[in-house]
């Protein structure tokens, strides 16, 4: 019962063999693959791909960068897509702060006020957020918690330990990827934290176990071993509880 909470099939480096992948990923025990748009057209290809595939859950999100290029006019077309698909959508994501690629500090302030008109419309969705935050993790968290939002999950978090912390204590979850097999700090990350908020994913094709291949969602297996080697459980007792957190965050409104 392994689950991808947030990986990229649309991406062209699965053109290929895109049937290929998501039947790879049933063979290999994934009940549920995350697929997540960054943009308007990535989320009309999720929606496409969930009506071809019934392992595919359609994430549909407004990516920082994106976001901070839209007009205020195209801001709110994205916005009235998600919602006028909301009884398709799985989860909201990915969404969030991204200053690591965007330097100019005008512009981060018009990433955040996106970011809270994005909360602010999608929050009465009452669906799941998947977040994206880079060298913008503080910020990130100050505004979740302006909101009160109680289903968040944080996908690749590489935050500082007292982030980490507060992320724990509002009960929002992160989801570690498979080459945690070989990143330190996705390894100390999981020692910190319970695995009761621990969830997987691949971020495919990207951030694969062998260093410089493309990734899939059959690899989130290794996710899995890897968390259970670091929690000091058994590979059954993680994916068990994994699968339960993706019950509890994704499945329970």
């Amino acid at each position: 019962m392994f689950v991808d909470v947030h990986c990229h099939l649309q991406f062209k480096q699965f053109d290929p063999d895109r049937a290929e992948v998501i039947q790879r990923a049933k063979d290999a025990g994934v009940v549920a693959i995350l697929n997540s748009g960054t943009d308007l057209e990535s989320n009309k290809v999720s929606l496409e791909l969930a009506k071809s595939y019934d392992i595919v859950k359609p994430s549909v999100g407004i990516y920082p960068t994106y976001a901070e290029s839209l007009t205020d006019q195209e801001l709110v077309r994205d916005i009235d897509f998600i919602k006028e698909h909301k009884q398709k959508v799985f989860a909201i994501g990915e969404v969030g702060l991204d200053f690591h690629l965007t330097k100019d500090l005008e512009k981060q302030e018009l990433q955040k006020r996106r970011f809270k008109k994005i909360l602010e419309e999608l929050a009465p969705l009452h669906k799941p957020f998947v977040v994206h935050c880079r060298s913008a993790e503080r910020e990130t968290i100050d505004i979740l918690e302006s909101t009160g939002l109680k289903r968040v999950n944080f996908h690749c978090f590489t935050g500082r330990q007292n982030l980490i912390k507060r992320i724990v204590d509002n009960g929002w979850y992160f989801s570690i990827p498979s080459n945690v097999t070989r990143n330190l700090q996705f390894q100390q990350m999981v020692q910190l934290i319970p695995l009761r908020q621990l969830l997987t994913e691949t971020d495919a094709p990207f951030l694969a176990p062998p260093p410089k291949q493309r990734s899939e969602p059959a690899l989130v297996r290794f996710a899995v071993e890897k968390i259970a080697e670091l929690q000091e459980v058994t590979s059954e007792e993680a994916e068990k509880i994994i699968y339960m957190n993706f019950q509890q965050l994704f499945l329970t409104s």
